[in-house]
């Protein structure tokens, strides 16, 4: 089997008494797509953010992409997308300003970037939009859009954060075939969502509960366990007993 690009163990998240994160081990393999769910407050986004580079963790251990959190947070940046919900794109900019910014931040050379702009736009069909203001597209054209810049620049691993919330089926579905592409080209998508149909799309499910793991598996495997119909059944099984909410 191949090595995880994702490896945590016991990887702990404090602030003061407070445990956000509590003693998360996971892997994560190339191509993969794995799904992190929770409810509200389960700590979803501490455990994220420490995977990205961005918070330092309190405790125990993990490589992203082979680095360590603790002392190559720089270069895990450089080897993952991200794309939330909340934040992704510069609305004030263009379609194509935008793909060159982000292309700029990830290190691509001019002329490789003016080769993936043209090559993203064509894909996309957004050629009559490339010149206009991102503010004017619609929402799943954004994240349509969004998505595509994560993945600009060939990373090993993107996090995708709520990436299709307030977004109509279709374009959600639409959206998940760009994921589909993506893990088939051997990148790692790691996806919080809140929709349970969606975690049925992952090959494997982590399912956070109050700061812990409580489960982890395939979704036909975990329906199996909970005896249960759907993910929304699982999910409300373990869910139900949580302490804590946002």
């Amino acid at each position: 089997m191949n090595e995880p690009v994702i490896k945590t163990d016991k990887l702990t998240k404090r602030f003061g008494d407070f445990i956000a994160t509590n003693e998360i081990t996971l892997e994560v393999y190339p191509g993969e797509i794995f799904g992190f769910l929770g409810a509200n407050g389960a700590g979803k986004t501490t455990a994220m953010r420490m995977l990205c580079g961005l918070s330092r963790p309190s405790s125990g251990r993990a490589t992203i992409a082979g680095f360590d959190v603790y002392r190559q947070t720089e270069q895990i940046k450089k080897h993952i997308g991200y794309m939330s919900q909340r934040f992704s794109l510069y609305e004030d900019l263009t379609v194509l300003e935008n793909i060159r910014f982000f292309g700029g931040i990830y290190g691509l050379s001019d002329t490789t970037l003016k080769q993936k702009s043209d090559e993203l736009i064509t894909q996309l069909g957004l050629q009559s939009e490339a010149k206009k203001l991102v503010a004017g597209l619609p929402l799943g054209w954004k994240q349509k859009l969004s998505f595509s810049v994560a993945v600009i620049h060939q990373p090993k691993i993107v996090f995708l954060d709520e990436p299709t919330g307030g977004v109509d089926p279709v374009t959600r579905r639409q959206f998940w075939e760009l994921i589909y592409d993506a893990a088939s080209k051997g990148v790692t998508i790691f996806v919080t969502t809140h929709y349970m149909d969606e975690a049925e799309y992952c090959n494997r499910i982590s399912i956070m509960v109050d700061g812990k793991i409580e489960a982890l598996d395939t979704p036909r495997n975990l329906k199996q366990r909970f005896h249960a119909a759907s993910m929304d059944e699982v999910f409300y099984q373990l869910a139900r007993g949580a302490k804590r909410s946002d």
